[in-house]
């Protein structure tokens, strides 16, 4: 139902956005990544916050992490993560699926500036199996998300250095 739910939602706003699917997992960065042939940093991935008495997602680089301190900042209170049950119930998305396309419930969409690195990213399309690829700019603009800075851009680890000795 899900990714019925995000091809509904591209169908109706912007029908020259294609959802992938994989027969490989998607449900991680990393996996994600690897299903569809970019840097983890490109992967959008979706964090979904209880602010106070709010439900917000915040949509940022792969390889990115959530600073609680700016988080606090914006919104006033410390966020709290959502429970597994809570995302799918609240979203409509099952984990390693959810995005800020084809949402049950209606909800409060940020953009961090990481995504700005990028001129395509590819977040998570409502299952483990499908995502899209888009403009950062046009996915802020398909969700009406506000753009913050609540996240710290991390260089994605890179393999370990291997020395050969003679």
């Amino acid at each position: 139902m899900s990714l019925e739910s995000v091809r509904a939602f591209f169908a109706e706003k912007a029908p020259d956005v294609a959802v992938m699917e994989s027969d490989m997992s998607s449900a991680t960065v990393a996996l994600a990544a690897e299903a569809y042939g970019v840097e983890p940093a490109r992967i959008a991935k979706t964090l979904s916050l209880r602010v106070g008495d709010r439900v917000v997602l915040i949509v940022a680089a792969g390889t990115s992490r959530m600073d609680n301190k700016k988080v606090k900042a914006l919104f006033g209170v410390k966020p709290k993560m959502l429970g597994l049950d809570e995302v799918a119930e609240i979203t409509g998305h099952d984990v390693g699926g959810v995005c800020p396309f084809g949402l049950k419930t209606p909800l409060p969409v940020y953009c961090d500036v990481s995504l700005k690195a990028f001129d395509i990213v590819v977040p998570a399309a409502g299952s483990t199996h499908s995502a899209v690829k888009i403009t950062p700019m046009r996915m802020a603009e398909l969700t009406s998300a506000e753009w913050v800075d609540v996240c710290e851009l991390r260089p994605a680890p890179e393999a370990p250095a291997y020395s050969s000795s003679s």
